[in-house]
């Protein structure tokens, strides 16, 4: 059995998943958190936010996030590829810097205009 607090709401629930029970989440207020708990133990995703090397700016830095959740697997095979990137000023926000990231699906956009 997996404990674990979920974050779809402030409430903080305090979950358990039995993993020998066809993954059944208990100590849940909703469905929300429900599928959370199935999913953090199935298939755990976060959405990543980072930073890309800039220049010709005032900034040496630019702000970037996935526009939706990855795969936690893969959180450092993108940060990888993110060391590799250098955007040129200026930037606006929601550019995007790097498509179908790793195969996620998901695309890393700037969070600033620079």
């Amino acid at each position: 059995m997996k404990e674990l607090v979920c974050i779809v709401c402030p409430k903080g629930c305090r979950l358990r998943v039995d993993e020998e029970n066809g993954y059944l989440v208990s100590g849940n207020s909703c469905i929300r958190g429900a599928e959370y708990g199935k999913n953090e133990i199935l298939n755990p995703t976060r959405v990543l936010t980072s930073t890309v090397k800039m220049e010709g700016g005032l900034y040496r830095r630019c702000p970037v996030k996935t526009n939706k959740a990855i795969p936690k697997a893969k959180l450092f095979d993108v940060m990888e590829t993110l060391n590799g990137i250098t955007l040129s000023s200026p930037v606006s926000v929601g550019q995007v810097v790097v498509e179908n990231v790793c195969d996620t699906g998901a695309d890393v956009i700037t969070t600033k205009a620079l």
